[in-house]
């Protein structure tokens, strides 16, 4: 974070300072600003906010040992720290981080890129600040830091020298993606796709659409949204940046768009294509498995180019980027079994494209093995997409299908009813019992897909998968 007074910090936040030891309203602060103990170090600020599983308040003595120098607290504790007392911490966390975003830019030379869609914001934000990180001080989110705790503590690691800020939106309701990026109010926001995740949460796909929407509306006046022209659903926020004065930029795979790929081949090492923008032809290899990503590269390379990086540079630096994020289409294992460990998150969309991915991997005389697990906040609905899946992966000719937990079961039925198989699709209550089951099954040549949303906990099932065959 940038250097603060504690006056200064307790007037962003709008709390009551309450001074230890020798220290002012003057005294500085200017490390860590986290809700997590363990992130501290000197200087740093401490958010203790309370949680489901346990309260911050709790954790601010370690705070203090591990070298905070101000706690935010919704209640005063007893300990050895200065403390500002606000009625909310979250909120007063977001508070800290617009002030501080808003001080940073006031020096002219930070530039704010915000990424939402109902799937590959993690993989974009990846890919492109590998792009950014060459042309200047980059910060942007670890793992999948989107919500009203993980985005404002990304945004506090901005500072003078920071030159651009990709801050990567969720929605865990509607009206956060607008909190969030009223934080910021990004120069350019990129929208990646409208589908099922977190439908159950929203009402319906429609609800989903809005609330991706509120990224266009949150756009600076001047600003660009960069749009995913394959997705009506997005295409449709043309409009909102029509009337909000901001400019669109388009990509995707089709002849509409600006920045667009054709010959697209997926293969084990990787995915080529052939991009296309203001004339020139450019070939991309991307590291990282699956079709699908593709897209999220078209997005990257389309802002990077909004903020001044030539496209070819572009592609050749997403080109070393070897995996999206760990758990996210993570190769593991070894040529004998590889596992492909994709389950760090699930919606209907992203569990089609990894399916795809696998079957196209995989060579003549291989196996292609589904371990899948629940898709979780789909709503009245699940029911509907489990059965749509449990019914590709036989299609798509799996050899044998595996599904864990019973949240999952009727993509099971749905399997075996396509199937009227004998033994290939297979079920398990367990993640314990699948991994007895796959080390009796699997064999040579095997190609292994491990996915579920998070909450189903199979990304760990991945992880010991990949580490019996390495």
């Amino acid at each position: 974070m940038i250097r603060m007074t504690l006056a200064e910090v307790t007037h962003a936040v709008g709390g009551t300072l309450q001074l230890h030891g020798t220290d002012t309203p003057e005294t500085v602060v200017s490390g860590t600003v986290d809700t997590d103990s363990r992130e501290m170090g000197p200087g740093s600020v401490f958010v203790a906010k309370p949680g489901d599983a346990t309260d911050g308040h709790l954790f601010v003595d370690a705070a203090v040992t591990a070298g905070a120098s101000l706690a935010i607290v919704q209640r005063p504790v007893d300990a050895l720290v200065s403390q500002i007392v606000v009625p909310d911490a979250v909120a007063a966390l977001g508070a800290l981080a617009r002030e501080v975003v808003a001080r940073v830019r006031a020096h002219g030379g930070l530039q704010v890129v915000g990424i939402t869609g109902s799937n590959g914001k993690t993989t974009t934000k990846n890919l492109l600040a590998r792009i950014l990180q060459d042309e200047g001080p980059t910060v942007a989110p670890r793992a999948s830091f989107n919500n009203e705790v993980g985005a404002p503590v990304t945004m506090l690691r901005v500072t003078e020298d920071t030159r651009f800020l990709v801050s990567e939106l969720g929605a865990s309701r509607p009206g956060r993606i607008a909190e969030l990026a009223g934080l910021i109010t990004p120069d350019i926001g990129a929208v990646l796709m409208v589908g099922l995740a977190h439908a159950g949460g929203f009402g319906g796909v429609e609800a989903t659409q809005k609330a991706k929407t509120e990224l266009v509306q949150a756009l600076r006046p001047g600003g660009t949204a960069v749009l995913n022209a394959d997705d009506a659903r997005v295409a449709a926020m043309a409009a909102v940046a029509e009337e909000r004065g901001v400019a669109v930029r388009w990509f995707g795979r089709g002849p509409s768009a600006d920045v667009r790929a054709e010959d697209v081949d997926v293969t084990a090492s990787g995915t080529t294509a052939t991009i296309l923008v203001d004339g020139r032809r450019l070939p991309l290899h991307l590291r990282v498995l699956g079709e699908h990503h593709v897209m999220n590269a078209l997005a990257a390379i389309t802002v990077a180019q909004l903020l001044g990086v030539d496209p070819a540079d572009a592609i050749e630096r997403i080109g070393t980027v070897e995996i999206a994020e760990r758990w996210r289409m993570q190769p593991l294992g070894s040529e004998r079994v590889r596992v492909i460990n994709d389950a760090y998150n699930a919606s209907p969309d992203s569990m089609a494209a990894a399916l795809r991915t696998v079957a196209q991997i995989t060579a003549p005389g291989q196996r292609k093995v589904a371990v899948l697990g629940a898709m979780t906040e789909l709503g009245e609905q699940a029911g509907e997409e489990h059965d749509r899946i449990g019914l590709q992966a036989v299609r798509l000719r799996y050899e044998r299908i595996v599904v864990v937990g019973s949240a999952a079961r009727r993509l099971y039925l749905a399997a075996i009813s396509e199937g009227s198989w004998d033994g290939e699709a297979v079920f398990f209550e367990t993640a314990d019992e699948a991994y007895d089951y796959l080390m009796t099954e699997l064999r040579d040549g095997d190609r292994v897909l491990v996915k579920s949303s998070n909450a189903a906990g199979l990304r760990f099932l991945g992880d010991r998968l990949g580490e019996s065959f390495s």
